[in-house]
């Protein structure tokens, strides 16, 4: 069972969401050649204050 994990900083919509995760199972069915219903997509939202780059946290980017 392929399992994908997306790391992302909050904030985007259900909709988009959710248009990524078939996207995404979509690549791994083509390329792994598995069923649709064995893909796990998870995405994992963090908060702008919990996540930075280069040291600066994302809100205050």
């Amino acid at each position: 069972m392929p399992e994908v994990l997306v790391h992302i900083v909050e904030g985007r919509s259900k909709e988009s969401k959710k248009a990524l995760m078939k996207d995404i199972t979509d690549a791994v069915v083509k390329n792994f050649n598995v069923p649709a219903e064995r893909v796990v997509v998870q995405i994992v939202e963090s908060p702008r204050d919990s996540k930075s780059r280069g040291g600066v946290p994302f809100d205050e980017m």
